[in-house]
């Protein structure tokens, strides 16, 4: 490692190194420079150094060298000049950007992993380094600004998604970070007014981009971020970002299907706007209100389904408690009931504030035809021309993304088909499908069929389809007073009318009051029969109404029964993790303390080595010096040996010339006279003859020396054949013999144990036998073998398997293979005939 007491010197010899091509080793003088002592106080010329150093980094992509450097740097520039940091750090980002956008023109590459392009994943990786060296630093907050949203702008442009969600988690740990250890030095207040626009700033871009990233879950932490920034300042920001802040918050409840939080959202955004807005058109304004109403008016009219249990309720009170904190920034909620957030209570605001009246006039009336009016067969009919009109409104709104009201519709249409069912279940029992069908001219019965499933599971319509009879049955084939109080009423007043229409106050009142008594006395018993069937259907609903609070009353004692287990076993899970933690803690600590007696003996060693270095290096510098000497004095005595050596090789040249020729012209002197003698030789006759001669007696000789080698291996050819033959016969002369006594002893063994008087075969003795197994004999078969001496039966027939001739077939029995039909037979059977006919010819 080079030291320079000067930095410019440094800077001349990384430059030195650069033109020669070697990047890497000025890169490694300039780290060396950078991470001394000697650069702790800034100079002027550290500027010009680090400019250098972080364009050498983009160029060998070292991202490892440039945070080191960066983070000398700034703990350099920390109290002096942080401007030339900024500087630096902006340097950096821009020759990274650079390098990637020609390497992307360059080879028109796809970025769709960064493991394939290394210059996107380098400036990936500059943006994370920068952003965690800016963190938490009041005097580098407005750069660490800068440099998110050049990092948001690169996920957005290049559509990655899973960086983007990487930065937002790193953003949100240094803010974090920043609330958790508030005594830290040069710590950013977030009191200051510029300090929170800034952050807030940084914030709302984070939500734009996860919302044209299509990251909706991003988006709702984004939005849970900005409240939490305001949770921890108390105060509320600027208006315009508001609307920003409650646009994006309709596109995140609309797409989570949350449509009750989305109406609420576009109710605020209205009174944002009509408050502030002072340039605000009719026309928009009428726009806005009628996308509040629709967005309403799509809030399906049910809540939680039927038979939830405490806990979902629980647990939905909560959700509403943090939604409606959201919405409305109350930062103490003051709200208890699971019914602060509900569709009633929101129409009935959209009316009393005026929206409803600011609307458009279709909007209006489909309100009224929704809400109020009760038309269950002219429904479906009045519904549609509205429903058509609504769907091509829309426009472009200050501020906010185009509006357009053809989002609404599906939910309006499954809102019509809902209020229809639950008019039509007031007024029949049992209803024809292809009439139902017929009063839904929007949507076809199979999308009517899945809206009434969903609104019998929340218990907004009691109905039943049944397709093999076709008809639709509504209720339970019982008459509430409650169900049928308001259509009672509203066919008791059109009745009226009739009869005013009918019979007018003019008309004979004599004929009425004389009938008036029987008529009074009918009512008066119909009204008590009707009084009795509601009392009887009144007390079965109370017991049924009993019976299922006996059956909740179970569940939310099994419910509370599971609770108690459950907290049972969190306890001795607690008691477990503590014991953990506090083994861990201790361990932790142990080797934190081994840990920092290694350091220091590192450090000891480190200065140890250090020191041997220096003396090292300042023997290598005097041993250069006295190298360096030694050769200067002897270049002369070198150049007078060298002009010495030449001449005294040239003499030697010289002399080994005269030498060569002398030799040659002897050489050639002998090569003469031979050549005259063999040529003496060559011109006489009796040499060609006595040449003749001794050719052919050569010739003859060798003749009769390859005669006497081809009779001798002619003869050794026919002694090995004779030798092979005869081991065949006699392998299988034994072999037939073996089998032939075998079955002699098999029929010897059956002949005992059927007896003497069942046994008809002759009587062998065992001696007999025994000589049989023996190989002996005096005579030579006409095989050229000896066989042993046959006994027993001359006629049975062993049965012989493949021998080495390789025949594999039967043999016949006895001695007939040696009769001349045998023979012919053996020799004319598979491989064993060639073997015959070469025997039979010798």
């Amino acid at each position: 490692m080079a030291i320079f007491f000067n930095p410019e010197n440094a800077l001349k010899r990384a430059e030195e190194l650069i033109n020669v091509g070697q990047k890497q080793d000025a890169l490694q003088v300039l780290h060396d420079l950078i991470t001394s002592r000697g650069f702790r106080s800034w100079q002027k010329p550290h500027e010009k150094i680090m400019l250098r150093y972080v364009e050498l980094c983009v160029d060998l992509k070292m991202g490892r060298f440039a945070k080191d450097g960066l983070i000398q740097y700034r703990n350099s520039c920390q109290q002096v000049n942080m401007t030339s940091f900024e500087e630096v750090t902006n340097q950096l980002v821009r020759l990274a950007t650079e390098k990637a956008e020609k390497a992307l023109d360059e080879k028109a590459l796809d970025v769709d992993d960064l493991e394939v392009t290394p210059w996107f994943k380098f400036l990936w990786e500059i943006y994370r380094t920068v952003l965690e060296i800016l963190r938490n630093n009041s005097k580098l907050q407005a750069l660490y600004a800068i440099t998110a949203h050049k990092a948001f702008q690169f996920c957005k442009k290049y559509k990655r998604p899973t960086e983007f969600r990487r930065l937002c988690e790193t953003i949100r740990n240094n803010l974090e970070n920043l609330d958790k250890y508030r005594d830290q030095r040069d710590r950013p207040d977030l009191t200051e007014p510029e300090t929170l626009q800034l952050y807030l700033d940084t914030r709302f871009e984070q939500l734009k981009v996860a919302t044209e990233l299509g990251l909706w879950q991003e988006a709702f932490r984004s939005v849970e971020d900005i409240y939490g920034l305001m949770c921890m300042v108390k105060k509320t920001p600027k208006s315009s970002l508001l609307v920003v802040y409650y646009s994006k918050l309709t596109e995140i409840f609309w797409t989570s299907s949350s449509h009750l939080y989305h109406a609420y959202a576009w109710l605020k955004l209205f009174s944002l706007h009509k408050s502030f807005n002072k340039n605000l058109r009719q026309k928009d304004l009428q726009l806005l209100a009628s996308s509040v109403i629709l967005a309403a008016l799509s809030v399906p009219p049910f809540g939680q389904a039927h038979g939830a249990s405490l806990l979902e309720f629980e647990t939905e009170k909560e959700r509403n408690l943090r939604m409606a904190n959201l919405i409305g920034f109350n930062l103490e909620p003051k709200f208890e009931n699971s019914d602060m957030l509900s569709r009633e209570s929101l129409l009935s605001e959209l009316v009393s504030s005026g929206v409803l009246s600011c609307a458009t006039q279709e909007v209006k009336d489909l309100y009224h035809q929704l809400e109020h009016e009760f038309h269950p067969l002219d429904l479906g009919s009045n519904t549609k021309p509205l429903l058509d009109r609504i769907y091509k409104l829309g426009g472009q709104l200050p501020s906010l993304p185009e509006v357009q009201l053809s989002q609404y519709v599906p939910s309006l249409k499954k809102l019509a088909t809902l209020r229809l069912l639950q008019h039509v279940s007031k007024m029949y029992q049992t209803i024809r499908i292809e009439f139902l069908a017929q009063l839904v001219p929007f949507l076809d019965f199979s999308d009517v069929e899945k809206i009434s499933v969903e609104a019998v599971k929340h218990n907004f319509v009691a109905m039943k389809v049944d397709h093999v009879k076709g008809f639709v049955t509504f209720g339970n084939l019982g008459i509430e007073s409650d169900g049928l109080r308001d259509p009672l009423t509203i066919f008791a007043e059109t009745m009226n009318k009739v009869r005013a229409m009918l019979f007018p106050a003019s008309s004979k009142r004599g004929d009425i009051a004389a009938n008036l008594g029987v008529t009074v006395e009918k009512e008066h018993k119909r009204l008590l029969a009707r009084q009795s069937i509601i009392e009887k259907r009144k007390e079965e609903q109370e017991r049924l109404q009993l019976e299922m609070e006996h059956e909740e009353e179970q569940g939310k004692l099994k419910l509370r029964m599971e609770i108690v287990e459950a907290e049972k076993k969190r306890l001795v899970t607690e008691v477990e993790e503590r014991r953990r933690q506090r083994i861990l803690r201790e361990i932790e600590e142990r080797e934190l303390e081994e840990a920092q007696s290694l350091l220091k003996n590192t450090e000891r060693h480190q200065m140890k080595v250090e020191e041997m270095e220096r003396k090292l290096l300042k023997l290598a510098k005097t041993m250069d010096y006295l190298e360096r000497a030694k050769r200067e004095d002897s270049i002369p005595l070198i150049e007078a040996a060298y002009q010495q050596r030449l001449v005294e090789e040239i003499e030697s040249h010289e002399q080994e010339q005269k030498r060569e020729v002398e030799l040659s012209r002897e050489r050639h002197e002998t090569d003469l006279n031979e050549k005259h003698r063999v040529a003496r030789m060559f011109s006489s006759e009796s040499f060609v003859e006595n040449m003749v001669i001794f050719q052919n007696r050569v010739i003859r000789l060798r003749e009769a020396e390859f005669e006497r080698q081809k009779r001798e291996k002619e003869e050794h050819i026919q002694a090995r054949k004779q030798e092979r033959d005869v081991k065949r016969k006699k392998i299988y002369y034994l072999k037939c013999e073996e089998e032939r006594i075998r079955k002699l002893q098999e029929e010897e063994e059956a002949r005992k144990q059927r007896g003497p008087s069942q046994s008809s075969t002759k009587y062998i003795p065992k001696f007999r036998l025994s000589q049989a197994t023996e190989v002996s004999g005096s005579s030579d078969d006409q095989w050229g073998s000896r066989r042993p001496q046959r006994s027993g039966r001359e006629n049975a027939a062993p049965l012989v398997e493949g021998d080495q001739c390789g025949n594999g077939g039967e043999r016949p029995g006895g001695n007939s293979w040696r009769s001349e039909e045998g023979r012919y037979a053996f020799r004319s059977s598979g491989p064993r005939s060639a073997f015959s006919s070469r025997t039979s010819q010798r």
